[in-house]
């Protein structure tokens, strides 16, 4: 795919000690997030995550940013930093790496050892360099100092960029929880001393720049999910992120204080909570925790499951439960808890396992209907908190759908950045900080890049329409055998269709019609099968769209003898 924006041309060279962000992913959607800066030929990334398919994407994986715009340059790369171990910042980093494998990962302690996890599938051994907050390291031109912030998992940053050009504070994922699970505050204290030195591009949060107010604090759902499991008579299973640590804490406190064993479910679920178990991040009793194969030996009353789909992925354990496609089977009188918000685009796939679940006699607690889960990023009072700590020279709104970017914009504009100083970009868009001002100057290349099986990147927008109509409308394919000289038809067609929704006997009224186009081809001399191709697939076309109302793909074999 070409970038995104026509009117904008490529970008002119960088001014002298000016410095460029590129945003390959992460603006105008939640996900995908990857940034890339330069300074003096050199460049740093921040994040590097993928977007998950919706429906319109039948059949796609993970959707990756673009690199082509870095993949000539992957030698001047100095590091890729992460600031959390979330999929829609890491994902991608196997990805990154094929292309080459040495670029240091930089991050927190539990971040890195979530991607080492996953990069050991891909069987890519990473360069890694730990940080911690408070610490400051030189990534060639770029200074970087790191503070902590809390998130919806452990060990997050934010990352202040410093080079000539100015100071740029990128938070990454955050929010301003006063008593987070972990005791692990978003370092105000530094946010504001960097405003103090004066920070020139603020690159902030977006997702919940809509939603008023302070978020609730992680503590006030501990007593909910106690009072889950405490109340209910038989198996409770807990759905959420495999990155949650938080949660599942809560879950296993609980499960302990009221008798109940605990399994862990899904392959992610298992690998992510182990790593967090083995780094201290997560604190599991002994003998709390069974094998999940073991499950159906325990009274269902003395056990919690605690399993991967709670945003209704096909493939994931609940979605498989609901499907009755799974080894651990729902019984009336199970209690199914959905600790997690809904992603955009992911209702309909969560009401269709909630209805499923349901259905077997399941009691679904979800944020519908129970407080049950927290959002991980910071609402509108703490966004303006941190805009009035830093008092960025300008603004640039980050991680987010256009109308996150435009309420956070909006934000930014009443704490008196002004507007000609606010900055509104998305994928692709370059952006330029030079003399204290942030500018766009112009667009590269920044598609999506589908992952499909094993193929990265040979799906195209163009396949993906037509998997939606072959899955829409179905197909007919049409053979026709045709003398290669004379262009004359010499047997056949011959129709078949498939989910099309046609009655096979009403082929007989269009075999005569396509019979009488190739004829009159053949009396116009022509014999250039690709344009007996084309009159066959028009006049099948036409006839069904008349007949049926409806737009199958219509698949022409020519045969030539």
């Amino acid at each position: 795919m070409s970038h995104p924006h026509p009117e904008l041309g490529p970008p002119p060279r960088l001014p002298d000690g000016g410095l460029r962000i590129v945003a390959l992913g992460g603006l105008g959607e939640i996900g995908r997030n990857m940034a890339v800066f330069e300074y003096e030929g050199r460049l740093l990334i921040v994040d590097c995550g993928v977007l998950f398919p919706d429906p319109e994407q039948p059949g796609v994986d993970l959707i990756l940013p673009d690199f082509e715009y870095i993949r000539g340059r992957l030698d001047d790369v100095e590091a890729l930093i992460l600031t959390h171990g979330h999929e829609d910042h890491i994902g991608a980093v196997p990805y990154l790496l094929r292309e080459r494998r040495d670029i240091p990962l930089v991050g927190s302690r539990l971040t890195l050892a979530f991607i080492e996890a996953k990069l050991t599938e891909h069987r890519i051994q990473p360069e890694k360099r730990h940080v911690v907050e408070g610490e400051r390291h030189h990534f060639g031109p770029f200074e970087c100092e790191f503070f902590a912030v809390n998130h919806s998992i452990p060990d997050a940053l934010a990352v202040a960029i410093r080079t000539p050009a100015g100071i740029v504070l990128h938070t990454g994922d955050f929010k301003m929880d006063q008593l987070p699970s972990d005791g692990r505050l978003t370092d105000l204290g530094g946010f504001a001393r960097l405003g103090s030195e004066g920070v020139d591009l603020l690159m902030s949060d977006s997702t919940n720049a809509e939603v008023a107010g302070f978020v609730t604090s992680e503590r006030e759902i501990g007593p909910v999910v106690d009072e889950v499991i405490r109340t209910s008579s038989k198996r409770v299973i807990v759905a959420s992120f495999a990155s949650h640590v938080h949660r599942v804490q809560q879950v296993i406190d609980a499960a302990e204080k009221h008798g109940r064993k605990v399994a862990l479910v899904g392959r992610s679920m298992v690998r992510n909570m182990g790593v967090a178990r083995d780094l201290g991040y997560l604190r599991i009793p002994n003998g709390l925790v069974v094998d999940s194969r073991d499950i159906e030996e325990w009274p269902p009353e003395d056990v919690v499951l605690i399993c991967t789909g709670s945003q209704g992925e096909p493939m994931a354990a609940l979605s498989r439960m609901a499907n009755r496609d799974h080894a651990i089977r729902i019984a009336p009188g199970d209690t199914v808890l959905l600790a997690s918000s809904l992603v955009p685009g992911n209702e309909t796939a969560v009401n269709k396992v909630i209805n499923g679940l349901t259905r077997w006699g399941a009691r679904v607690i979800h944020k519908g209907n129970a407080k049950v889960h927290v959002s991980g990023h910071a609402a509108a009072g703490e966004l303006l908190y941190v805009l009035n700590l830093t008092r960025p020279s300008n603004f640039m709104p980050v991680h987010g759908e256009w109308r996150h970017l435009r309420a956070h914009a909006k934000l930014a504009s009443m704490t008196g950045v002004p507007d000609d100083h606010i900055v509104i970009a998305e994928d692709g868009v370059v952006v330029d900080l030079v003399d204290g001002v942030a500018k766009i100057t112009g667009a590269v290349q920044a598609g999506y890049v589908y992952v499909d099986g094993i193929s990265v990147g040979e799906i195209t927008d163009t396949s993906l329409k037509d998997r939606r109509i072959l899955g829409d409308e179905g197909f007919v394919s049409v053979v026709v055998v045709v003398d290669s000289n004379t262009g004359k038809l010499t047997a056949g067609p011959e129709i078949h269709a498939r989910g099309s929704g046609i009655d096979p006997e009403r082929f007989d009224e269009i075999i005569p019609v396509i019979e009488k186009a190739i004829e009159q081809n053949a009396a116009d001399g022509v014999v250039d099968m690709q344009q007996i191709r084309r009159v066959v697939r028009r006049t099948v076309g036409r006839w069904v769209s008349d007949t049926y109302r409806r737009r199958p793909m219509i698949i022409p074999v020519i045969v030539e003898v």
